[in-house]
């Protein structure tokens, strides 16, 4: 009997996933990495080519696309959308083999990251937000703002998370 089918999620045979701290009826697909320590919650949807690091929190029905890497530090509320090519950081002056002050980032509740959109460090991305593709935020985000450009600036706030098109 295969180990993967005593567990209570979906996980690719090409993923390499290292947790046992997944929620039920996640699905992890191919070419996926999750470190031990990390904890996903349940309905979550982790696309192609996804890192995932250890000191890491990621919420219920919670959808990440391919080509993102989720680093140390980052927590991911209920019901964000993560879109594909999303970029984070937790390390505001990197520098090569040096030790960094993790800097903690959180994505709250309903918040939505557009393809390609770069999360500086030590941010707040607030409830019902939502992030444009390709925008660079620099800045926390409030709760049901759009935000959108390099540097990201808020082009609109919905009112009660109504539908931001």
């Amino acid at each position: 009997m295969d180990w993967r089918s005593s567990m209570t999620y979906f996980t690719h045979e090409k993923a390499l996933v290292e947790s046992y701290n997944i929620g039920e009826n996640t699905r992890i697909w191919a070419f996926v990495h999750i470190l031990p320590n990390a904890v996903i919650g349940s309905d979550c949807n982790i696309c192609d080519h996804v890192f995932i690091e250890n000191d890491v929190v990621i919420g219920d029905r919670v959808t990440i696309k391919c080509g993102v890497q989720i680093w140390d530090g980052l927590r991911l509320e209920d019901d964000v959308m993560v879109g594909p090519n999303a970029t984070f950081t937790n390390d505001l002056f990197p520098r090569s083999k040096q030790p960094f002050e993790l800097k903690k980032t959180y994505i709250k509740k309903g918040a939505s990251i557009g393809a390609n959109a770069t999360i500086l460090a030590g941010l707040e991305i607030g409830e019902g937000a939502m992030v444009g593709a390709g925008a660079v935020v620099t800045k926390n985000v409030p709760p049901h703002a759009v935000v959108v450009g390099n540097p990201a600036k808020i082009i609109r706030v919905m009112e009660n998370n109504v539908n931001a098109r």
